[in-house]
């Protein structure tokens, strides 16, 4: 063209915008010689399109400096851009060129500012706007509605849509989404069917999406089967978020058949990652993770979000040994775990017991840069109250002495309760109320098992009573059973039946249970006898109520009795839980029942404790055979004694590990009086500290006495 106006050349320009090739454009604004307002406003509404909103901004900067006057276009795009990145500094600035080149009237630029100030953070300033608006669109009220969800403000969201006099599909969407997002999932499915039949709108993406959602969060399968068959009779694209949703909707559903379907239809690459949490959770439900980690393994963009997933799905299901292997597999070619991966970890390794896959995960959290997060922080005491290391727990606590919140203090109140620390744990209960942080109900389950551990009967009864009067705690079913407890430990029988009868809420197993341990300990068989048969009454096929029971019996020498519970037992087909014990050697678990003789290394394991057992009887050691509670010959009292479980485990440990090694032994019940007082003499004869977890808690054994004091 021999004569080129600056609309040919604005053409020219919007054309290579339009379609995305802003190289190209900006080589063309460039030569542009005298460019107008419609120039800058179309580059900049390119980046805008783009998404390149800070080129956009710069755009806008460089147009103000040459002193070119925006128009409404121009406006309403860099009004977007400053939207889009949260730039309300910027957002203020354009706002005042808005007052200063007189376009306050135009109904789109106040809306883009209304926008604006919502999307950046400035709820005040947005409503002052919109006070002061003469006329309001449906934008206007959209902009309104989307501000009151996001903030929570449901009610008022709603009485602004009920005064619209005109909707569009935007206002439909705002609504179910926020109450979609807000846990109002009925009120977005009613909101979803009002649409339906009081509009002519059609939904869209946002609609169905929102509306699965809502589905997939009640369970209601046919509701979200209906909702799918509207979809396939309007011939929607279900590929991408829709298909997502459908997945999601099905999985929490119950439909994970028909959820695993659609992801064969549509391919697996186009799999979001929460489409495959939910897809993960149904497969947590029925118990089977394998296609879940097929689909996982098959996934192209594995994100840290999809990896700690699968973690979880493995943690719940009991899988721990697979949790730890894909973790592995995670650090060494996926993406850098995060805090919640960590924590998921972290308490693998506490159901594990295992010490060395903990301090493996703490040096992943210091590599990681994720040491320094509370959240993981107090993940790491738990982990290591667990696992028998008390002082890594210290360690830790006082580490992050300056952000500490009410989860890590429990955390080391319980932490110091399960190891018999009682009056460690109220010291620091008491430094918590110093600092002045409120406890909750859990923080007082700590408190009163520290008690109950150490037998400090009347800070118990005081804590109890603050607990109630001063931090208007109402006690739950923990905290009764550990009231019972307390009492029962300390023989005061009576008093602790009392209670339970005066407790408002009816008792459960663990409440008639702690009482029925402290009858057996105290050999009181009439309340013995009630608390069984009140445990018995709410779980009928509880084994620990009728072998506890039929100890008392045996206890008391009434042999006949005992014989008859346990008779009851085998004709109702009861059976008794075995106790087992277990120890880590080498990042191998090795498990051992009482008379074990399964271990490879039996013979060697036998021989050991035979000469063991001889050691100790020689430095004063008496066993217990009182604590056999059949009608046996001494003899025969004493070689079951010598086979417990917990002993063969310390057997096998001291001649599988180095010298000085300390023994980390974990038992499924609680330990007897025979093993306790066998324990401490080991430890003497031995030289090595053992600490063993019991169902209870955990003892530390070291030269020939025990952390509990004999009080357990």
């Amino acid at each position: 063209m021999p004569a080129k106006t600056i609309f040919t050349w604005n053409t020219l320009l919007s054309a290579y915008s339009r379609q995305a090739k802003m190289s190209e454009a900006t080589e063309i604004f460039r030569k542009i010689p005298n460019r107008d307002s419609v120039s800058w406003s179309t580059i900049i509404m390119g980046y805008n399109q783009m998404g390149r909103f800070k080129s956009a901004l710069k755009v806008f900067d460089k147009m103000i400096k040459e002193q070119v006057i925006p128009t409404q276009y121009t406006i309403t795009s860099v009004l977007a851009s400053c939207a889009a990145i949260k730039a309300l500094d910027i957002g203020r600035e354009v706002h005042s060129f808005v007052v200063k080149f007189g376009l306050s009237s135009y109904v789109s630029v106040v809306n883009s500012l209304l926008n604006m100030y919502a999307k950046s953070g400035d709820p005040m300033m947005t409503r002052v706007i919109f006070d002061r608006m003469e006329y309001r669109n449906t934008s206007s009220w959209n902009v309104m509605i989307s501000l009151h969800m996001q903030h929570g403000r449901v009610d008022v969201a709603r009485g602004q849509f009920e005064r619209m006099s005109e909707r569009d599909i935007v206002t439909w969407n705002s609504m179910i989404a926020g109450y979609n997002q807000h846990g109002h999932d009925f009120d977005a499915l009613c909101t979803f069917s009002n649409m339906l039949r009081d509009s002519l709108l059609l939904p869209d993406k946002f609609t169905f999406i929102n509306a699965l959602s809502a589905c997939a969060n009640l369970e209601m399968l046919k509701l979200g089967k209906q909702i799918h068959a509207r979809i396939a009779s309007t011939n929607f694209n279900t590929y991408g978020p829709v298909g997502n949703a459908l997945i999601s909707m099905y999985a929490k559903s119950g439909g994970v058949q028909i959820a695993q379907k659609i992801v064969e239809q549509s391919g697996i690459s186009r799999l979001d990652v929460i489409a495959f949490t939910s897809l993960l959770d149904g497969y947590v439900k029925l118990g089977d993770l394998k296609p879940a980690r097929q689909i996982f393994d098959s996934l192209k963009d594995r994100d840290v979000v999809a990896w700690t997933a699968m973690i979880v799905g493995y943690l719940q299901n009991g899988l721990n040994t697979d949790a730890v292997e894909l973790f592995r597999l995670m650090v060494r070619d996926g993406p850098k775990p995060n805090n919640f991966t960590l924590a998921a970890m972290l308490s693998v390794s506490s159901s594990l017991t295992s010490l060395n896959h903990g301090k493996e995960i703490h040096a992943s959290a210091i590599r990681t840069g994720q040491a320094s997060v509370v959240y993981v922080n107090n993940a790491l005491i738990t982990m290591y109250a667990r696992v028998g290391s008390i002082n890594c727990a210290r360690k830790v606590f006082n580490q992050i002495h300056w952000f500490r919140d009410i989860v890590s203090w429990t955390s080391m109140i319980m932490a110091l309760a399960q190891h018999g620390l009682g009056e460690e744990a109220l010291e620091h209960f008491e430094k918590l109320l110093a600092a002045g942080i409120k406890p909750d109900h859990i923080t007082y389950v700590g408190v009163l098992s520290a008690c109950t551990h150490v037998g400090l009967v009347e800070q118990g009864r005081r804590h109890y009573n603050m607990m109630k009067d001063f931090h208007k705690i109402e006690p739950t079913l923990s905290h009764y059973a550990l009231m019972v407890d307390l009492l029962g430990r300390a023989g005061l029988i009576q008093e602790a039946y009392d209670f339970i009868e005066k407790m408002p809420i009816e008792p459960d197993v663990v409440t008639w249970g702690s009482l029925l341990s402290s009858c057996k300990v105290y050999k009181n068989v009439e309340l013995g006898k009630v608390a069984a048969e009140r445990l018995l009454l709410i779980d009928p096929d509880n084994s620990g109520a009728y072998s506890a029971l039929a100890n008392l019996y045996s206890v008391c020498g009434k042999w006949d009795d005992a014989a008859k519970i346990r008779k009851l037992m085998k004709d109702g087909g009861v059976k008794k839980e075995q106790g087992i014990s277990w120890v880590q050697i080498k990042n191998k678990f090795h498990v051992f029942g009482a008379e074990d003789g399964l271990h490879p290394q039996k013979d060697e394991i036998y021989k050991m404790m035979a000469k063991i057992w001889e050691d100790i009887k020689k430095m004063g050691f008496v066993p217990d055979t009182e604590s056999v509670l059949h009608d046996l010959e001494e003899e025969v009292k004493e070689q079951m004694l010598r086979h417990h479980s917990e002993k063969l485990a310390i057997a096998f440990a001291l001649i599988s590990t180095p010298e000085n090694t300390t023994l980390r032994i974990m038992k499924n019940l609680r330990v007897c009086s025979d093993c306790h007082s066998a324990i401490k003499f080991i430890s003497k004869l031995s030289g090595r500290e053992i600490i063993v977890r019991d169902a209870t808690r955990f003892h530390h054994f070291k030269d020939g006495f025990c952390s509990c004091r004999d009080y357990w």
